[in-house]
């Protein structure tokens, strides 16, 4: 009898490789109608208010000790780091400014929604894939409420609501903890933090992080309710779910943050040229 050939390396990588492009494609899609179920039933008919009121409660006012811990010390950190450089050019108490801009433009929301993505990113994820295993899910279904509608839509509309007001707090206490930072510590005139935080933020700035924070809260529900809904069996799939749906919230987080942030940047270059100083 002739034996089987083994296959070589090369065919192990190169089916691997497809295979994997193959899944990745496969979880886009469903992801793309599991996200277009959703928002028909945000069109047609709201979740019910008490449902609400609960997620926006264990998503917002819960995570606010975490918002406000990771605010305050990204500011001092920024104010360490920065302080020997500026001071080199004796610039240190134009300090301010690179906290400010560096908070409200990219490290605020990017953080915020990092912390968040694992505080609430998962949580959600391992309720809905607990509910899963145990069939409430099924049961749901079985008393004619759509589990999409009674479960996703209110989590869905509670990130993309307070994330954005948790990314304000974050930015607020990072340029405090700054601020505490390099007048107490480092011995930076308070007067002239404010001013040159005052002259090089501008609302535009200000508003573009905000922008950003909403389509990270909508992209860390979407993949943990995703991820809950399609969790395996037993208690290892419920801790998969959890763990995919903070990785792909992640990856999801950064590709936006660069997307968004080339895109804020292109249309601000092009509102300057049609109307010179509108936008500050």
């Amino acid at each position: 009898m002739s034996s089987v050939p083994t296959p070589y390396p090369r065919d192990t990588i190169i089916h691997g490789l497809g295979r994997g492009v193959i899944n990745t494609i496969c979880l886009m899609g469903d992801l793309f109608l599991f996200g277009w179920e959703m928002v028909g039933w945000m069109i047609t008919r709201l979740p019910p208010r008490s449902n609400l009121w609960l997620c926006m409660y264990h998503i917002g006012i819960q995570s606010i000790p975490v918002i406000l811990i990771t605010g305050g010390f990204i500011g001092m950190v920024l104010a360490v780091q920065s302080y020997d450089q500026f001071k080199l050019m004796h610039m240190e108490n134009q300090i301010g400014a690179v906290i400010s801009i560096s908070l409200v433009e990219e490290l605020g929301p990017v953080l915020a929604a990092i912390m968040l993505a694992g505080r609430v990113g998962t949580s959600m994820s391992a309720e809905l894939g607990t509910m899963r295993v145990t069939e409430q899910i099924d049961a749901l279904r079985a008393l004619g409420a759509d589990p999409v509608h009674y479960l996703v839509v209110p989590r869905f509309l509670s990130c993309c609501l307070l994330i954005p007001l948790l990314t304000v707090i974050a930015d607020a206490v990072g340029i405090l903890g700054g601020w505490f930072f390099s007048t107490q510590v480092l011995g930076v005139d308070s007067f002239y933090y404010w001013h040159y935080s005052k002259n090089f933020v501008f609302a535009y700035d200000v508003l573009g992080g905000i922008f950003k924070s909403f389509f990270f809260g909508a992209a860390i529900s979407l993949i943990s309710c995703h991820r809950g809904f399609h969790c395996g069996a037993g208690a290892e799939g419920v801790g998969k779910a959890a763990t995919e749906a903070f990785v792909y919230s992640f990856i999801v987080i950064m590709f936006l943050d660069f997307m968004l942030g080339v895109t804020i940047v292109n249309f601000y270059h092009f509102m300057q040229s049609v109307y010179p100083g509108v936008i500050r």
